[in-house]
């Protein structure tokens, strides 16, 4: 069951939580690398606070992005900027994205965001959250995927899981955590049934692009490579 408003008191949470990081950074820091290839950590900043204002166009029936070129534009222009100004975009495109949620709305419509993808208003909430929590562990800062909340990595462990359900290029496959979930996805490739087992942390990194998989447990098979998100 979908709670918008209690996903939107998530992202709040998150969005603290990543203001007080980013303020102990300094000018230096947001010009080193983060840990997503080829980006800075302004890159990141600058892509968080242009994400917020793209959900308020999903909010508001506009396209996500104008273009794919100009999101990408949008991102490199912004991350050269010093601390200051990242964090006022920060913390300012957040307030606009909690505007627009709040607005009283039909949180059962089907919204478009990008590459013609389509999902319920009342998931959006959750997708800002989890743009937020990732690109926090993204920043290399100290804040890791241990540290998400554990609501947080449940959640995003099944969304994943249900994204690659049935993916042609993934065999069918059962994921277990040391603290007892598990999850089935994959199923349209040959092979299998595999086994993935391990922490909860391992698991989500894996499933989100953010970790190899070395530190988890394949039966049944070789650890199954995902495709790109």
């Amino acid at each position: 069951m979908i709670d918008h408003a209690d996903d939107l008191v998530s992202v709040q949470a998150a969005t603290e939580r990543l203001l007080r990081a980013v303020g102990a950074l300094d000018n230096a820091a947001v010009t080193q690398s983060s840990r997503l290839p080829g980006w800075t950590r302004g890159h990141v900043l600058t892509h968080l606070s242009r994400n917020a204002d793209a959900l308020v166009n999903v909010f508001e029936g506009r396209p996500m992005y104008a273009s794919a070129e100009a999101r990408d534009g949008d991102i490199e222009a912004g991350a050269p900027r010093p601390l200051d100004e990242q964090l006022a975009d920060l913390r300012t495109s957040a307030e606009r994205f909690q505007a627009a949620a709040e607005v009283p709305a039909d949180w059962s419509r089907t919204v478009e965001l990008r590459n013609g993808v389509t999902d319920r208003a009342a998931r959006v909430p959750f997708r800002r959250w989890i743009e937020v929590e990732l690109h926090h562990v993204d920043l290399g800062i100290g804040y890791e995927l241990e540290d998400l909340p554990a609501a947080f990595t449940d959640r995003e462990t099944g969304f994943l899981a249900a994204r690659f359900d049935g993916h042609p290029d993934v065999p069918a496959t059962t994921l277990t955590a040391t603290d007892g979930r598990s999850w089935t996805t994959g199923g349209g490739a040959d092979g299998g049934p595999v086994t993935v087992e391990g922490t909860p942390a391992d698991l989500l990194g894996w499933l989100a692009g953010r970790r190899d998989g070395g530190a988890l447990t394949v039966k049944g098979g070789d650890l199954p490579k995902l495709p790109p998100l």
